[in-house]
């Protein structure tokens, strides 16, 4: 069961943060864009408005929407497939970033592996994203909290869950594998194996098969989130923040969505 609606017109973070020249401003961004009293639109899918489907350092953050983010997450990831990668001053960035503070505009929940980093399949510079890595990208108390802190202080605009082909702990979820610590992260995976409907064999052997619980889970991450966190789930409710599960194929390095309701597709 829900709990009462969250109220954000405060912020719990306000103050929290040490006083150095980036802080402060990033303090102050977010109270305005995570906190103002206009509501963002609702994410929809190729309603970018003003930036043409990507964003530059031109476009302040707190002009973006969602769906500029998820847009602009993508079309980076497409010209990383062409590989007509922006061209970066990346020490520039690093060099502002710690000057001005960041202005992150996604946070990613991502498997731990180091073959699927976002930032660099989504083709991001210096400050436009914040990355949450975990085996089997699960969630728990301290990750949902980041992700909070990511949200309502850092003001990202989107929370994408991102699961990948082949994993490794997916297949060790499926053969039940006991191994110290990690037996109790994949027993979170448990729920997306038993909820994967697949006509063909269900063993670790079958990529086809380990993909779609991959997928399974990404969608049961996102249920996860928005039930164990009042705070994310209020933001996406007000249109100022919004959630995309997504896979990522470590063969082509291609990034496609995950629709939350397969059976309605």
């Amino acid at each position: 069961m829900h709990s009462d609606p969250v109220d954000l017109s405060t912020s719990p973070l306000e103050g929290a943060i040490p006083g150095c020249r980036a802080c402060r401003l990033s303090r102050r961004g977010f109270l305005v864009s995570a906190l103002g009293a206009v509501a963002l639109p609702a994410l929809a899918v190729g309603a970018t408005s003003h930036v043409g489907g990507t964003w530059s350092t031109e476009v302040p953050r707190d002009a973006l929407t969602p769906a500029d983010v998820l847009n602009a997450v993508l079309e980076g990831n497409r010209r990383f497939l062409a590989g007509q990668r922006q061209e970066r001053d990346v020490f520039a960035q690093q060099r502002a970033a710690a000057a001005e503070g960041q202005p992150p505009k996604v946070v990613f929940l991502t498997c731990l592996d180091s073959r699927a980093l976002m930032e660099t399949v989504c083709d991001l510079g210096v400050g436009e994203s914040l990355n949450v890595q975990i085996a089997g990208n699960v969630v728990n108390e301290d990750i949902l909290g980041s992700m909070e802190s990511a949200t309502v202080s850092a003001g990202a605009k989107l929370v994408m869950v991102v699961g990948h082909t082949c994993c490794g702990v997916i297949r060790a979820a499926i053969d039940q594998v006991r191994l110290g610590r990690l037996t109790s992260l994949m027993a979170k995976i448990g729920k997306a194996i038993a909820a994967t409907p697949y006509p063909g064999e269900k063993t670790s052997r079958n990529p086809a098969y380990v993909d779609a619980v991959a997928s399974t889970h990404v969608r049961l991450t996102m249920d996860a989130i928005r039930a164990e966190s009042p705070i994310l789930r209020e933001l996406e409710k007000q249109g100022r923040m919004a959630m995309a599960g997504s896979m990522y194929d470590l063969g082509t390095g291609r990034v496609s969505l995950v629709r939350e309701r397969p059976e309605l597709a």
